[in-house]
């Protein structure tokens, strides 16, 4: 990891700059990809599987067999875990509906705003070198509370045609019945554009790798709504004086491990855990089985040593990290003047790990700088907010002049008309 000392102001952005990719050459790429299925469906989602993940499908929606076999595969400490997370995440989404609110806005005139599920939505499942069942779980849930009527889940198989026994075993304790072996941007445009197979959906959720992040940011200029920009993986931790260094270098690896274009940052006001950190990396990296992978992340991320916690809050908010630890003694105070990070975890005792699996909150969240201006995924993420309004005829009399005079204000007098043709019925 790059250490750098006292940044100045101006050096933020370009020293805290994530990995950059050739964007042009990535969404010529990704374009051909997204062109080719939208024309020819399944057969072309098949070539592009054989062609990148090495497997030749047969058949592209997992069968009632495959859904069987998945739960015996697992142990019965896995299912178990996977259930407790599930009721955790449930609790804290199902807490987010709201009831309709009627308001009377004055005499006769009420307004309200109805939740509304969005029918269809597709959710990708990272697979690969890690097959996130989490995510299944962070994204079915909420699609599920909300009561969206047609879930469809796309994930990369294995060698062998096959997906993960977890991913199915969570598909099976949501009701989730399409799931589809696809992976990569076929997946994503397939679930955008449909295929003979595949059914199109209105939005599509999931976080990946940069591809799936431009083939994300591509569709929807075609109309299909996505939850965010979700690339790779980053965490930032702060640490003061009082940091436990295991603790945080367990928590850069973690991060650290999800692939070589994840990115961790150190912000700390010590020079001694600075050392102190960098030593139980070393320590650590060694005991990871995907240490090969975390070496090639730690060599793009950075330790930054400030000169105080005011510093190191402006630091991180201007750096908006996916996921931010305060391993500090002031964690709550400081917490308070986060304005910009996907989810925070206070104090020594709160991993960034129990939010990517079991504490209740959700574990997809905006990357690469976007939680200055977006949101993890909630239930929000899941429903359009309709709003209505009913006038009675004493509530249409008591506003009808204002907007009559708003209208003709701006020379709309078809809108004016609207309220006038309504007036000389009343009167």
């Amino acid at each position: 990891m790059q250490q750098i000392k006292y940044l100045k102001n101006k050096d933020w952005g370009k020293i805290l700059q994530r990995p950059v990719f050739d964007s042009s050459s990535l969404e010529k790429k990704v374009e051909k990809i997204l062109n080719a299925v939208k024309k020819k469906g399944d057969k072309a989602v098949k070539k592009f599987t054989e062609e990148f993940d090495g497997v030749k499908l047969k058949n592209v929606l997992v069968t009632a067999n495959e859904f069987a076999e998945a739960e015996n595969l697992l142990s019965n400490e896995l299912k178990a875990a996977i259930t407790i997370a599930k009721n955790n995440v449930e609790k804290f989404h199902a807490a987010q509906l709201q009831p309709v609110e009627v308001i009377e806005t004055m005499p006769g005139v009420r307004c309200w705003r109805k939740n509304v599920a969005i029918e269809k939505v597709g959710l990708y499942i990272p697979g690969g070198s890690a097959p996130l069942f989490s995510t299944l779980l962070m994204l079915g849930i909420p699609a599920t509370i909300a009561g969206c009527k047609r879930i469809v889940v796309c994930s990369p198989p294995d060698k062998n045609e096959k997906l993960h026994p977890a991913i199915l075993f969570v598909a099976q304790l949501l009701g989730i019945k399409e799931v589809f072996k696809i992976g990569g941007v076929q997946a994503i445009a397939a679930m955008a554009y449909g295929t003979e197979t595949v059914p199109a959906v209105y939005k599509i959720f999931g976080p990946g790798n940069q591809f799936i992040t431009c083939a994300k940011q591509m569709i929807q200029k075609n109309g299909i709504a996505i939850d965010m920009p979700a690339g790779p993986s980053e965490v930032a931790v702060y640490a003061d004086e009082t940091a436990n260094a295991s603790f945080v270098a367990a928590d850069l690896l973690s991060q650290a491990e999800h692939g070589p274009d994840s990115q961790v940052v150190l912000i700390t006001s010590s020079a001694d855990s600075s050392r102190r950190i960098k030593t139980e990396i070393k320590i650590q990296l060694e005991k990871l089985p995907r240490k090969e992978i975390a070496k090639q992340a730690l060599e793009k991320s950075k330790i930054v040593l400030v000169k105080n916690d005011s510093e190191a809050i402006e630091v991180l908010n201007e750096y908006a990290p996916e996921h931010l630890i305060l391993s500090c003694a002031n964690a709550e105070e400081l917490a308070d003047k986060v304005v910009n990070a996907g989810s925070v975890f206070l104090g020594n005792y709160s991993p960034e790990s129990v939010g990517d699996y079991a504490s209740g909150t959700n574990h997809t969240l905006p990357t690469n700088g976007y939680a200055k201006s977006y949101s993890g995924v909630s239930m929000d993420s899941f429903v359009k907010k309709i709003t209505f309004q009913q006038l009675s005829r004493e509530g249409l009399t008591e506003i009808g002049e204002s907007v009559v005079t708003m209208a003709e204000a701006e020379g709309l007098t078809g809108h004016a008309n609207a309220v006038r043709v309504r007036a000389n019925v009343i009167i």
